[in-house]
Parts: structure tokens; C-alpha cells; sequence
């Protein structure tokens, strides 16, 4: 019989988990596959892992918690890597996302695709500024990127024993996850659903965490930024030589009063500005090969249950 884990991880999630774990199970019971339950406590500070040890007594559902905080990707890594036969299913714990569409990702795998993801036809519960940025982020990303990252699309798909084995090769420290799931290939295709507002508790991702996670992306999959930078500069170069050329053609021809104070200061400011720009950009793509340089574990695990212990 073909064999199913399916990731969990999550952070904070006491309030919504045990509502989780019912329907979880209550879609494990139907399945006409060998599943298996795994989740994945990121250094949570509720009583997240006393949860999840409590449904380690069903032999269906084991539990890694680790040492500290090390963020969603890094969980979602850790739990992936944990997953040592067939293949896996990643959904988020507070219920945006509904167990119930697990068996809809089970039936294209069986056919034959290596990862099946779930792309959101509507964000029921989110602002329309989330709603905005969000799509915004995904249509920068398909311009920038050479490798085509799905609209609408997060953490929420099934991975074949085959895509996990690849994902399981890519060991950079910058993680963004949905760009790796993309990255490695193989036969990909999608499912549409409606994603339901957030059962219970607060979200985690407020604006200034899914800011950094754009960059993360952004970075991690395209030069474009650097190459902007460039183009930016020898604009700016440009037009300063041909005002140049300008500004002496009028002192000769017609001769020139001296320029003021603020259209001095209006130029310096701008061309500082650009600088900086660029600098602060080469600085994101240095401080990530800086952290990959060090060549730090991704994650550590502090506990471990088993299933059915």
C-alpha cells in the first residue's frame, strides 16, 4: 500500500490544534492509503507541544519539536527531512487551509505527478490590502524569476518520494520554500480551492515578516535587483553627462548665471540616494552568501515522539 506522511508544522497554534487534529484524522480514516500524522513544533511558547504529545498516543501520529524558534521554513524542512518513505502532504495548522482537499491532491500523485499543489481561487478572511499584496508578490515574481513560481500558491501541496528526495538535496540556509518546491521540476499540476479565514488565534505573518519573506524570495531566485542597480546608475550617469554637456553649451553661447543652492543640494541628494539604493541592495545578496558561508545546520531537533508513544 502506498505509503503518506503528512507535515504539520506549526507555532503557537494551541488554540486551533486539537479542531486541527479532529478533522486531520477524520480525512486520515478515509484514505485508501497508509498515513501517517508528523508534526513539526517550532519553539513554540504555548502549550503547543503538550498538544501534540497528547496525539502521540494514536500509532498514526509522531512529533519533533525543536530547540528554539528557527521559522516556518526551517520547520517545514526539518519535517520534510523526517519523512523516510513515500510521500509527504504539507498543510498548515490553523485551519485556512482544509484537510478535507487531501484526498483531491492524492488522486493526480496516483496518477502519476510528482507534486501537486494547491492554488487559492479566493482569501476568505484577509484584508484587501493582504489580498493585493499578495498577488502583487506573485506577479513580480513570475517576471523576475527564471523559475516559474505558481500564482496564488503556498505551502499547502503533495510531494512525491521522488520530488522529497530532490528537495532533500538543496541544503542552502536562505529557505524560501516555494520557490524550492518549484525549482526541483519534475511533473507538477494544481488544484483550485477557496481558502477558508483563520479558525482560531492570531495570524503570525503580520506585514513586516511577509516583507522580508518578498525579499527572501526575491533574492533567493533572481539577479534582477543587481541588474537594476546597474541600469539605474548608468542612467543616472548618462543623463548627468549630456545635462553637463548642456550646461556648458548655454555658459558659452549665451553665458550662464550660477545655479542656486537648492538645485545643488537636489542633485547631490538624489545621486546619494541612488547610491545608497545600491548599495543596500548588493548589501542583501552579500549578507546571504555571508550566512551561507558559515554553513550552520538548519535546524535541531530537542525532542522526538514516536508514533504511538
Amino acid at each position: 500500500m502506498p505509503q503518506l506522511t503528512i507535515v504539520v508544522p506549526a507555532y503557537n497554534e494551541a488554540s486551533v490544534l486539537d479542531d486541527f487534529h479532529a478533522r486531520l484524522l477524520a480525512v486520515v480514516d478515509g484514505l485508501a492509503v497508509d498515513t501517517h500524522v508528523l508534526y513539526v513544533d517550532d519553539g513554540s511558547q504555548d502549550d503547543t507541544w503538550e498538544r501534540i504529545v497528547r496525539h502521540c498516543t494514536d500509532a498514526r501520529v509522531g512529533g519533533l519539536r525543536l530547540s528554539r524558534n528557527f521559522g516556518k521554513e526551517a520547520a517545514l524542512t526539518a519535517g520534510l527531512d523526517a519523512v523516510s518513505e513515500g510521500a509527504a502532504v504539507v498543510i498548515d495548522a490553523d485551519l485556512q487551509d482544509p484537510p478535507e482537499l487531501i484526498p483531491a491532491l492524492i488522486e493526480p500523485w496516483q496518477a502519476g505527478y510528482d507534486v501537486v499543489y494547491a492554488t487559492r481561487s479566493a482569501r476568505a478572511g484577509e484584508s484587501a490590502l493582504k489580498r493585493f499584496t499578495a498577488a502583487a508578490f506573485y506577479r513580480v515574481m513570475e517576471r523576475l524569476s527564471d523559475t516559474p513560481l505558481p500564482r496564488d500558491t503556498g505551502d499547502f501541496r503533495l510531494l512525491s518520494r521522488r520530488a522529497l528526495d530532490a528537495l532533500g538535496q538543496l541544503r542552502e540556509r536562505q529557505r524560501f520554500m516555494k520557490g524550492l518546491f518549484a525549482w526541483i521540476g519534475y511533473r507538477q499540476t494544481s488544484i483550485r480551492y477557496e481558502r477558508d479565514p483563520r479558525f482560531a488565534g492570531d495570524t503570525k505573518w503580520n506585514y513586516w515578516r511577509l516583507s522580508q519573506l518578498a525579499v527572501e524570495g526575491i533574492t533567493s531566485f533572481s539577479t534582477a535587483p543587481l541588474r537594476l542597480a546597474t541600469w539605474v546608475g548608468l542612467g543616472a550617469a548618462a543623463f548627468a553627462f549630456v545635462y553637463g554637456l548642456w550646461v556648458m553649451a548655454k555658459a558659452l553661447l549665451w553665458g550662464d548665471p550660477v545655479r542656486g543652492y537648492p538645485t545643488l543640494m537636489v542633485v547631490i541628494l538624489f545621486l546619494g540616494g541612488v547610491q545608497l539604493l545600491a548599495l543596500g541592495v548588493i548589501g542583501e545578496y552579500l549578507g546571504r552568501n555571508y550566512a551561507e558561508s558559515k554553513q550552520r545546520p538548519l535546524y535541531f531537533i530537542a525532542e522526538r515522539h514516536r508514533d504511538g508513544s
